[in-house]
């Protein structure tokens, strides 16, 4: 498979999400941005918890 038609065949890939959007409508942003913050900051106090003695 050469780069000409890896490219083309990834431009035609693209062009074709812009009908759909590309998101689900039970998906909030809002919710899954909260969501993921959330487990980040029980992970990093986690972390911290188990590092005291640095």
């Amino acid at each position: 498979m050469s780069l000409h038609s890896t490219a083309a065949q990834l431009v035609t890939l693209a062009s074709e999400g812009g009908e759909h959007g590309g998101n689900h409508e039970s998906l909030n942003p809002l919710v899954t941005g909260g969501g993921a913050f959330v487990v980040l900051c029980l992970l990093l106090w986690i972390t911290t918890r188990f590092n005291r003695d640095r």
